[in-house]
């Protein structure tokens, strides 16, 4: 793949860890400046990254970064990391949506506390991270913003477990589809991105089925990758779309992933949202 985000400028959310991480650390590796935001600063047994390590590792890749503390469900926070990572980049040229909250329970398990918090991060805190942005991607030559949310896949067994978190996570896409038309003019692009299969993360380990699940899973990096794919492309031609990691990369002419496989012999294990 073209390697051509040398000197481009990203914020992006959740980056202490996981996809915002590798995300992170392919755009650095070209030369790129990162703001690393998100709301970790001190390290946990369970949840590895803070936004200083993922700063370091980011210079140490080539890249420059700005580490910036965040919390999404607070606007004056959002702002605040805004304006600090276009002032301290001088500008902004990509916005990558990647922080998120996870809960999968049904509607009687749900706390409200549980539901806000899905809401505020994943549905609210993308859209004013970008609302706020706007103006400094406006004055890009290639403004792109990549939210990591699933094609909007209405079927029912999608929401018949965990409602709340698919509508958290389905309004990360419904900003694509509406915004991409709604800034088309202005030729920002927008577009979402979801991996195929399961990722390697801290949520999969946690929540989601354990080491077990981990070993048919795949490494954070494939994501990374195929972000880095579409950061690369022509914002006017290339926005409004639902990409799936491997897609992009296929496009890219890639075939071989067994690289990207946590265990290249396991059977690796669809995410939610996609099709089988």
């Amino acid at each position: 793949m073209k390697a051509d985000l040398k000197g481009k400028k990203l914020l992006i959310t959740g980056a202490s860890r996981g996809i915002g991480r590798a995300i992170a650390l392919r755009a650095a590796r070209d030369g790129a400046a990162v703001a690393v935001v998100a709301k970790t600063t001190r390290g946990h047994t369970k949840l590895p990254g803070t936004i200083h390590e993922t700063a370091a590792a980011v210079e140490a890749a080539g890249g420059r970064a700005v580490a910036i503390q965040a919390d999404l469900r607070d606007a004056d926070q959002i702002e605040r990391a805004v304006k600090t990572a276009a002032e301290s980049l001088g500008g902004l040229d990509v916005v990558v949506n990647n922080a998120s909250a996870l809960s999968l329970t049904g509607t009687r398990e749900t706390t409200l506390k549980v539901y806000d918090r899905m809401f505020d991060i994943n549905a609210r805190g993308s859209w004013y991270t970008t609302k706020c942005a706007l103006d400094h991607l406006s004055a890009s030559d290639n403004p792109h913003v990549l939210n990591l949310a699933p094609p909007l896949n209405f079927r029912p067994e999608w929401f018949a477990g965990h409602a709340a978190y698919s509508l958290a996570k389905y309004s990360m896409g419904v900003w694509v589809l509406g915004m991409s038309a709604e800034f088309a003019e202005e030729g920002i692009a927008f577009n979402a991105l979801w991996p195929k299969t399961t990722i390697a993360t801290a949520a999969v380990r946690n929540l989601l089925g354990g080491e077990p699940m981990v070993q048919r899973s795949r490494h954070p990096e494939i994501v990374a990758d195929a972000a880095h794919a579409i950061l690369c492309r022509d914002a006017r031609s290339c926005t409004g779309n639902f990409f799936l990691d491997e897609e992009v990369l296929r496009q890219e002419g890639i075939t071989d992933f067994d690289h990207y496989a946590v265990n290249p012999h396991a059977e690796l294990h669809p995410d939610l949202y996609v099709d089988p």
